[in-house]
Order: structure tokens, then C-alpha cells, then sequence
């Protein structure tokens, strides 16, 4: 294995995987960190956590023990893949699981760039654009466990490291990769924003950071990373599966909630309200049946306006609700599989990893590109093929165009 990657969530794992397989490396990726050795023929693993939004502690031990396993496999560079629109708060965890990582590989500058232009975020100045509009004015103020109102990540992360934060502007980095790496002091620890708006900065940033023990970002950092270990785009092969389907959306984004009503306007469609959950009002078996009733495949949601997320946060409490939806998108993907559902298209990255543990998933295989920054997926050794998509991902028809990906062989 020549090449690392811890993710801190599922979404985010699929997501540079994608990356790393079209760039021609053969890429796995892991649900948690694994207990055996991996395949001699993986070049890239990618370690799926459930880490953006536990306690920093926490989040640093995983994050540790995955690093552990990896340069254990052999790899010489570290990913921490976060998400595009540097989702965490001040306590973290992006912050103390960067700091703590790079103490374990003995890095001294840590390069940091969360943009992914082919989906619309671009760093500019040390702030983060979503399309044209600044972070805190993309709907992300909204997030129901890590909302961003300040667009200057070099501030958010300031708030969160001891280290010292610095930034290289776009000027710097159209002038090549020795400017990039000018930014890194010799003395002292530091964690560096790097601007970026192009595809074109992103492969600049890949050849200066060749030598970092440990890079910090979203999966448009990796698409200059696989040159650097020898390898050329390719092509991933996939063979769909028919039958069942069905659609689990737990993401309240703009972009989720969009998905979700162009696709309510043309298939059968159940809401799971927090408060029925929280009553013990909906049964994971009666739920099930009626999916499998239903000769389209049917959207099952919890996806809600910012509204009423805050009022069911105050009213339950927001890691209490979270947990509960969770656990219930988690026992009904387990009763779903086991009734016969062979492709499942999962919305938020919270949720997916809610649905992947409760597949007992251990390895996921690499398919074609969805849409940019989702792959289709498919469970090791099982009949089931999956997109995790995170929650601003995917344009309005994105439901209906993964469960065909899903189904169509190629």
C-alpha cells in the first residue's frame, strides 16, 4: 500500500476513493480500521470513520489507531480527508486529529486545502466559497451538527489547533510548488491554507506536497496525488445489480432537500418524522414491508428545513435526536438487506454511516462516477451496491441517476 487515507465520515471516504481510482490506483475502502492485513494488490486505503462529530478525544484515538494500521500496510503519505465545507466546530475535530496525526508521522507543516471546484468549492484568500457564495451564506449556518458561519477557515482553525496557521495565496501557488512549500517554516509547527479555485491549482498543490508525511483536505487535494506514485487515470469496472431499491435520505442541505422533492413527484415516498421516532411510533418491520410493496423504488427521508431541525433539537436535544434517527436508518438498512434489497442510495454523510454499519459492511469496492465526488459502491462479497452521497452533493435528479448507475453494468 503506497498511499493513506483516514476519513471523518463515509461520504467523505467514497469521495476520494472515487478520486484515487480514476487516477488509476486501485483503491479499498474500510468501514473502521481493519484487523487484518490488507489485499498486496490495494495501492490506496481508505479508512472510513464516524469521527467529524464525536468528541475530539475520540475522534484523535480513531484517527490514530487507522494511521497506525496504514503505515503499518506500508504507506509513506497520509490523507486526513475532511469535508469540502470544513465541517467541525471550534472544539474540533479537524484541529486536534491534524495535530495529532502529524506528531505520529513527525510532520512539521501540514498543508490544508478543503476545495473541490468541479462541485463548486473553491478557497480563495483563506476563504471558502460554495459556488459564489461565501460558506457562512450557503446554507451551511444551518448545519444541524456543525454549522459554519465564518467563511475564514483560517480563522475556524485557529480557534481549534495550537499551532500556528498560515496561507498561501493564489498568487503564490500559480507560481509553482517551491512557492508553496516557501510557506512551511523551518522552525516551529504550523498548518498552512492553500488557496485554490482551479483543477490546475490542485495538481500544483499535489506535486509541492510529494513529500508531506501528512496532507489536510477535501478529495480534490487527491487529484494530483496518483502521478506522484506512478500511476495514470483509468477506467474502474462495474457490473450493476437489478431488483429492490430504495432511497434513505437523513441530509437537511439545500441540495438534499431539492433531491428530495424532485424525487417525491415521481415515486411513492414516506417521511420519518423526529418526533414518530422518538415516540417509538414507526416500526423498522412495518416500514420495510411497505418498501418492498412498492413496484418503484421508494424515498424513505428525515430530511427537514432548518426550522424544524431546530425545533426538534430543543426539544429533544441535538445529539439525542441525531443518535435516534441514526439507530433507525441503521436497523432499517440491516432488515432491508436481509429482505432482498440489492441497491440502496443513501443521502448525508451522518446517515451513511449509520446505513453502513448496519450492513455490517467491512470493504467497500470502488464502481463509476455518479456525479462528481460520489462513486457507485459495492459491498464486498455481498449482493449490494450503494452511493453514499454527502448531503450538498448530486444535482435535483441525483436519486433517479444513481439507482440506474447502480443497476447498469459496464
Amino acid at each position: 500500500m503506497k498511499l493513506g487515507v483516514i476519513a471523518d465520515d463515509f461520504t467523505g471516504a467514497s469521495d476520494i476513493a472515487l478520486m484515487l481510482s480514476e487516477g488509476g490506483m486501485t483503491a479499498a475502502q474500510y468501514v473502521g480500521v481493519p484487523d487484518v492485513p490488507a489485499l498486496a494488490s490495494v495501492d490506496a486505503g481508505i479508512i472510513s470513520l464516524k469521527s467529524r462529530t464525536i468528541p475530539a478525544a475520540e475522534a484523535v484515538a480513531q484517527s490514530l489507531r487507522a494511521c497506525d494500521w496504514l503505515t503499518g500496510q506500508g504507506c509513506k503519505q497520509i490523507v486526513f480527508k475532511i469535508c469540502s465545507t470544513f465541517d467541525s466546530t471550534d472544539e474540533g475535530n479537524i484541529g486536534p486529529v491534524a495535530e495529532a496525526l502529524a506528531d505520529r508521522l513527525g510532520e512539521t507543516c501540514v498543508i490544508v486545502c478543503p476545495a473541490f471546484p468541479e462541485n463548486g468549492r473553491t478557497v480563495y484568500q483563506g476563504h471558502l466559497f460554495v459556488a459564489d457564495r461565501l460558506l457562512s451564506e450557503s446554507g451551511m449556518h444551518h448545519h444541524p451538527l456543525t454549522p459554519m458561519g465564518d467563511p475564514d477557515i483560517r480563522r475556524v482553525l485557529a480557534r481549534q489547533t495550537s499551532w500556528a496557521v498560515g496561507h498561501v495565496s493564489l498568487d503564490h501557488v500559480a507560481d509553482g510548488p517551491a512557492a508553496i512549500n516557501l510557506a512551511c517554516p523551518a522552525d516551529g509547527k504550523s498548518m498552512v491554507i492553500v488557496d485554490a479555485i482551479r483543477n490546475d491549482d490542485l495538481a500544483t498543490i499535489g506535486r509541492a506536497i510529494a513529500a508531506r508525511k501528512l496532507l489536510v483536505g477535501g478529495s480534490g487535494l487527491a487529484l494530483g496525488l496518483p502521478k506522484n506514485f506512478g500511476h495514470a487515470p483509468a477506467v474502474a469496472n462495474w457490473t450493476g445489480h437489478s431488483g429492490k431499491a430504495v432511497v434513505l435520505s437523513g441530509s437537511c442541505s439545500v441540495a438534499t432537500r431539492a433531491q428530495v422533492a424532485s424525487y417525491k413527484a415521481i415515486a411513492p415516498s414516506r417521511e420519518l418524522t423526529v418526533d414518530d421516532i422518538m415516540a417509538k411510533a414507526l416500526s423498522v418491520q412495518e416500514i420495510a414491508g411497505w418498501v418492498l410493496r412498492q413496484d418503484a423504488s421508494p424515498l424513505l427521508y428525515s430530511s427537514a428545513d432548518p426550522e424544524v431541525v431546530g425545533a426538534a433539537q430543543k426539544k429533544y436535544g441535538r445529539e439525542k435526536s441525531a443518535a435516534a434517527i441514526e439507530q433507525f436508518f441503521s436497523d432499517l438498512a440491516a432488515s432491508l438487506f436481509s429482505a432482498g434489497v440489492s441497491r440502496m442510495v443513501v443521502a448525508g454523510g451522518e446517515t451513511s454511516g449509520a446505513v453502513v454499519s448496519g450492513l455490517g459492511a467491512n470493504t467497500l469496492d470502488i464502481g463509476p462516477k455518479i456525479a462528481p465526488g460520489v462513486p457507485a459502491l459495492k459491498v464486498s462479497g455481498q449482493p449490494l451496491a450503494l452511493a453514499l452521497k454527502s448531503g450538498n452533493f448530486g444535482g435535483p435528479n441525483f436519486f433517479s441517476e444513481a439507482l440506474s448507475v447502480l443497476e447498469t453494468s459496464r
